[in-house]
């Protein structure tokens, strides 16, 4: 006689097991892992990533300019293509002798590829050769005429002279350039 069978000669053990397996089917198979949805619009996705970057670009064969950056997106699909920079930036302009001709540091910037435009935001600030700096609270640069300019305020600090005004013009090394509506305070010679 085997020990505890039931009426009908099955074994507790046998109604255990089938209790734990009827169990486990039970409570697996009406739940389904949610899964997010599936990315249809790559339009809207950064195709490449980079953090803390320092690279340098060309032109003609030369080197021409120095990008460091703590977080570089680059968004090829979007219209227009372009880079954004939303963690701050730092540009310089090299000459021949791979010397920093000039450099602007901006809090946001926005690499407009298919027209080579630069929009810098936030604090702006550029300084030329002769230490002369340019503030600013937005700054375009235009590689292909290699000229940089705004419509907004801006602050010019020389040696002796600190200038204000409403739009600038400039080339891209800050060396040559126009300020509209400006004022400011100018030392006078006595003599």
């Amino acid at each position: 006689m085997s020990a505890l069978t039931g009426p009908s000669g099955i074994t507790c053990r046998t109604i255990a097991v089938m209790a734990v397996v009827l169990h486990l089917l039970l409570s697996c198979g009406g739940h389904r892992k949610e899964l997010g949805d599936a990315v249809s619009n790559r339009d809207s996705m950064a195709v490449m990533v980079t953090k803390g970057i320092t690279t340098l670009i060309s032109e003609n064969g030369a080197i021409r300019y120095r990008i460091n950056a703590d977080r570089w997106d680059i968004f090829d699909r979007m219209n227009p293509p372009y880079w954004s920079f939303e963690y701050g930036v730092h540009l310089e302009t090299l000459d021949s002798l791979m010397q920093v001709s000039s450099q602007i540091m901006a809090d946001t910037a926005y690499y407009y590829s298919a027209t080579e435009v630069w929009e810098l935001r936030g604090k702006v600030h550029a300084e030329n050769v002769d230490k002369e700096q340019f503030d600013t609270d937005l700054l375009f640069w235009d590689q292909r005429k290699e000229r940089v300019y705004s419509d907004n305020l801006i602050t010019i600090r020389q040696e002796t002279q600190v200038i204000y005004g409403q739009g600038f013009e400039s080339n891209q090394d800050f060396t040559n350039y126009t300020i509209r509506r400006s004022e400011g305070i100018f030392p006078i010679d006595d003599k």
